[in-house]
């Protein structure tokens, strides 16, 4: 089917849709003015020449979420695979990782919190005092470079006012869900405003381990601090510093070989996080031409993340025909990572027809890893053994953006970044590789203005992704014995080459109905180069994974966003993705088939569509009701073989009652009570049925029941 075709087809879809609002013109006080700030300049929403959804405060305390993950599912052409206590591994468009064991990962989808890359470390993703969500779908290769091959997310907390304020933040919930949160800002001295915000929250989690008796063992404990000061010693000088800690002792035992939510595991697993970040920014203003801004970022991330990976004990088949064919084993990753990293800006000033931005940026991961496992490859009991590994990498760039206003209604924007990645990697069985590149990226667009309330504009943007080792692999096939042509066929890929992928993009954004209503609309084609896709080898107990290239890949598809307020008391929303995306000259191992060609296939975590509706209605003076609605299509759960997800929809409800700085809402998530799945495996590992291949899945929360009070007053 041809790209054009394509093309109308989708947009035909979004202007149905849209028939409803363009047809309205009601008159009202109109939608509140939302801003991007994860860009060079910040900008309000609706004049971004993207696609990029904004979720402000209201929607995250409407959706009752704890967790990044609870959010992503708002937005279009968004997906995450979780495999682990959180939805931690993120998708843009079908592009991003699905998971992260032995070798290190450079995420495809960037993860920051008020500046701080947490690319990678997404258990940081907690939403209490958070301002509002940013999602930039598509490379954002001048502002953020390899870090940002697919698109960004940005979380961006709320910023220290001198208006005194506090917030007090109680909630409960099944399951053994409980939530405390409190918040608290205002001036410090003259010229100083600060703000404290610390928040806990836990859950028993949704499954039950039938053999230890407990419901606790996918327990949810997370503890969120973060101070902020803001400091105006001049009024041309601007300081600001930022303090966090993040610290998740998260259980996971997520898998059951029954496939249901009861796990069988003798020795659960965790998936914890501790992580201390500082970020520091200031910003100059003393010339007339310039402005000068400055952000330095220091973090420390201690993760420990580990399975029962027999996913029983060791008597399962006493008595029956399978008795001694069991195995018990576990397998933990214990991780460091110490990050930092400086980007230092000019910006021009002034209201002339030429605008600029000219940077420079460095930034520094180093990441040790120890695994401890059970080591198949040494015989039955297998005995207990370490790995160990260290990836130093940096990334130095410079970077500039010209923005000129071609007319009074066209407004032309071009970007370039060129950024030199290096790394150096050795691990313990001898494995030592240092990968390193000199990429390009940017974008340039042309925005034309319709009037005071509309734009439309055409987008071409290059993201790259740099490339990596697949030293765990290489390693394990040699320890392992495996047969010679593996061993060579894995000695091929001991560095996989970088990633890149170009964007074209058509968008129209507009407001109407007395500003009552808003729309955007995206058309996207995004061909990927030497596309980086994780693949797996296994001979029995023994799993092998590695990261390949892929030669070609294609993306293309749809977005579109309404948010329409038809009366004072009533607010709807409605948010459509559509994506299509092909593989090609991908070779993977299937369990069943042996190595395949995957050409001509679907991504894997790439629905054809996705959904979010919702409505608020306010029926009296101080009460509301809301009703959320998504679904997605199924998708390829691995590029490796052909397993998928089912289609599924989950209906959401709230009721509640607000008055001047109260709020009482009783929610319901998932209250139909749908079984979906957020992660999958295939392969063997049942000893009652000798170990045939068959779909393993996680699935997401069941219906959960909960009430919260949120309490405020002042900034």
């Amino acid at each position: 089917m041809s790209y054009a075709f394509r093309f109308i087809r989708l947009g035909s879809y979004a202007l149905v849709a849209a028939l409803p609002l363009l047809a309205t013109a009601v008159r009202a006080e109109g939608i509140e003015e939302i801003r991007v700030t994860a860009r060079l300049r910040e900008a309000p929403v609706a004049t971004v020449p993207a696609s990029v959804t904004v979720l402000p405060a209201a929607a995250i305390r409407a959706r009752q979420a704890q967790h990044l993950q609870e959010m992503l599912d708002a937005a279009p052409n968004v997906n995450f695979s979780q495999g682990a206590s959180r939805g931690r591994f993120m998708q843009v468009r079908g592009i991003g990782e699905r998971s992260q064991f032995v070798d290190p990962v450079d995420p495809a989808v960037g993860l920051y919190i008020d500046g701080i890359d947490f690319s990678g470390l997404g258990n940081a993703g907690t939403l209490f005092d958070a301002a509002q969500v940013e999602i930039l779908r598509g490379p954002q290769g001048t502002a953020f470079g390899a870090g940002a091959l697919a698109g960004l997310v940005n979380i961006r907390s709320i910023s220290p006012t001198v208006d005194p304020g506090v917030r007090l933040h109680v909630g409960a919930s099944g399951y053994g869900g409980s939530t405390l949160g409190l918040a608290a800002g205002g001036p410090l001295a003259q010229g100083v405003a600060g703000r404290l915000a610390i928040e806990r929250h836990r859950s028993d989690g949704y499954l039950r381990n039938s053999y230890l008796g407990r419901d606790d063992t996918n327990a949810i404990d997370e503890l969120t601090a973060r101070a902020r000061l803001a400091w105006e010693p001049a009024p041309e000088l601007s300081l600001g510093l930022t303090a966090m800690r993040v610290d998740a002792d998260n259980g996971y035992d997520a898998f059951s070989l029954d496939n249901t939510r009861r796990t069988l595991s003798d020795q659960p697993g965790n998936d914890r996080q501790t992580s201390d970040a500082l970020a520091f920014d200031a910003a100059w203003r003393g010339m007339d031409a310039a402005e000068i801004r400055l952000l330095a970022t220091w973090s420390r991330s201690e993760l420990d993340y580990g399975y029962d990976e027999d996913w029983s004990w060791p008597g399962i088949c006493a008595g029956a025909p399978c008795e001694g064919y069991e195995y018990a084993s576990t397998d933990r990753y214990i991780r460091d990572v110490d990050a930092r990293s400086i980007d230092l800006r000019a910006l021009s000033r002034g209201d002339g027809r030429l605008g600029w931005v000219a940077g420079v940026y460095a930034w520094r991961r180093d990441t040790s890893l120890d695994r401890r496992f059970f080591d198949f490859a040494a015989g039955y009991p297998p005995p207990a053994a370490r790995f160990a590994s260290d990836y130093d990498a940096s990334r130095d760039a410079v970077y500039g953006e010209l923005n000129l206003q071609a007319t009074e209604r066209l407004t032309l924007v071009a970007g370039l970044r060129a950024e030199r990645f290096e790394a150096n990697y050795a691990d313990s069985l001898g494995v030592a590789a240092k990968p390193g590149d000199t990429l390009f990226g940017g974008q340039a667009s042309a925005q034309y203005a319709l009037g005071d309330a509309a734009m439309v504009y055409a987008q071409l943007a290059r993201g790259f992704k740099a490339g990596g080792v697949n030293g765990e692999a290489i390693g394990k096939a040699r320890q392992a014995a495996l047969s010679p042509s593996i061993i060579a066929f894995l000695e091929q890929r001991t560095e996989f080459a970088a990633e890149a992928l170009w964007n074209y993009e058509l968008g129209w954004k507009t407001r109407f109905a007395d500003d009552r209503a808003r729309l955007a609309l995206s058309l996207f084609a995004m061909e990927r180069k030497d596309v980086q896709l994780k693949a797996w080898y296994n001979e029995g107990p023994q799993f092998v994974g590695y990261t390949d290239n892929a030669a070609t890949g294609e993306n293309r598809g749809l977005e579109l966003e309404l948010g329409w307020q038809p009366v004072d008391t009533l607010d709807l929303e409605f948010a459509l993705g559509l994506l299509d995306t092909q593989i090609d000259g991908f070779v993977a191992n299937d369990p069943d088939l042996g190595f395949v060609d995957k050409s001509g296939r679907d991504q894997a975590q790439a629905p054809n569509w996705q959904f979010h509706a919702a409505g608020e209605w306010r029926f009296a003076p101080r009460f509301f009701a809301r009703v959320e609605y998504e679904g997605k299509d199924a998708y390829y759960l691995s590029d490796s073989d052909d397993e998928r997800s089912e289609a599924f929809g989950l209906l959401h409800l709230a009721a509640g009652y607000r008055r001047a700085g109260l709020e009482f809402t009783a929610w319901v998530r998932n209250a139909l009570d749908k079984d979906y799945v957020v992660h999958g495996f295939y392969f063997g590992n049942d000893p009652r049925k000798f170990y045939v291949n068959e779909p393993y899945y996680q699935f997401g929360a069941p219906r959960v029941a909960g009430v919260t009070v949120d309490y405020h007053f002042g900034g």
